[in-house]
């Protein structure tokens, strides 16, 4: 599976992924590759809303599903537009653009499968590029979170927090559903891994009873 690691198990599981410099020559096969792994995660979580809603839904409930599914389509558009690649070289506010982010992914993934999302992000700037790449890789472990952490979904939660200090950037996602119990796999974590790179990052895992915590450091100059 794509993601952080194998789920579940209650013992605790630490790792930590050390990014180097990325190869230029790279940069855009990588996002090509996560665009198409984003994609597949997609049409993957459409089909299943479908399955579920419609199987279900009696003749009278049929407008209600549709309606429903119609949202979802458009909240997943609103998703991909935060998505898309912006080389604009000016800094963006990191609170405007990734609090959009949270409400973007709450209404296309989470709320969907019933898993509640907080988020906590600081003031600050970014360039437009480095917010683009933390937003995939904040999507990417969201998504993984929202597809393997509950198999049993009450109470589900997924926090977001980005802070600086210490003169770097810290971005969490952290669940509390059953822990992953291996490293770093998958193509959804090669991914992770080649964005990290790109932006000079470094990637901690730490999994056990209490859920699953990613956080991403990345150097604030």
């Amino acid at each position: 599976m794509s993601g952080i690691g194998a789920r579940p198990n209650e013992h605790v599981v630490r790792s930590e992924f050390v990014a180097s410099p990325d190869d230029p020559s790279r940069d855009w096969e990588l996002v090509l590759r996560e665009s198409h792994h984003r994609m597949k995660n997609t049409l993957t979580l459409l089909g299943a809303s479908v399955r579920r809603d419609f199987t279900r839904a009696g003749p009278k409930d049929v407008s209600v599903a549709v309606d429903r599914f119609e949202r979802r389509i458009v909240a997943f558009g609103r998703l991909y537009q935060l998505l898309s690649d912006n080389d604009d070289p000016l800094p963006v506010s990191i609170e405007g653009f990734f609090e959009n982010l949270c409400g973007a992914l709450s209404e296309a993934v989470l709320a969907p499968a019933g898993i509640r999302c907080e988020a906590a992000i600081a003031s600050g700037t970014l360039p437009a590029s480095q917010c683009h790449r933390l937003a995939l890789m904040l999507t990417e472990l969201v998504t993984n979170a929202a597809k393997h952490a509950f198999p049993n979904k009450k109470g589900a939660l997924i926090r977001i927090d980005m802070a600086r200090r210490d003169g770097a950037w810290f971005c969490t996602v952290a669940d509390n559903g059953i822990g992953a119990t291996g490293p770093l796999q998958g193509t959804g974590s090669r991914i992770l891994e080649g964005l990290a790179r790109s932006i000079h990052a470094r990637l901690h895992g730490e999994a056990g009873q209490g859920g699953t915590r990613v956080t991403i450091v990345m150097p604030a100059a």
